[in-house]
C-alpha cells in the first residue's frame, strides 16, 4: 500500500509541475502537434487531427523517465 500511495503523490507533483508549465509558459510547447508526421486534415465540414510523431517523442521520453525511476 505504501508503494502505490507513493507513485500517487509523485504523479499529482508532475502533474501540478505540467499545469503550472503549461499555465505560465504556454509558448514551450507550441511544437506539439507541428512536427513533420504530424497528419492535419482540414476540410469545409470537418478537421481530423492525428499527432503520430508527437506521440511518438511523447512516448519515448516517458518510457525513459519510467525507466529511471524502476533502478
Amino acid at each position: 500500500m505504501e508503494q502505490i500511495t507513493r507513485w500517487l503523490m509523485i504523479a499529482g507533483a508532475a502533474l501540478l509541475v505540467i499545469g503550472v508549465v503549461l499555465h505560465f509558459a504556454p509558448w514551450l510547447f507550441n511544437w506539439f502537434g507541428k512536427l513533420p508526421g504530424d497528419i492535419r486534415i482540414e476540410t469545409r465540414h470537418s478537421k481530423i487531427f492525428i499527432p503520430i510523431t508527437s506521440m511518438l517523442i511523447v512516448s519515448i521520453v516517458l518510457s525513459v523517465i519510467i525507466n529511471l525511476f524502476k533502478k
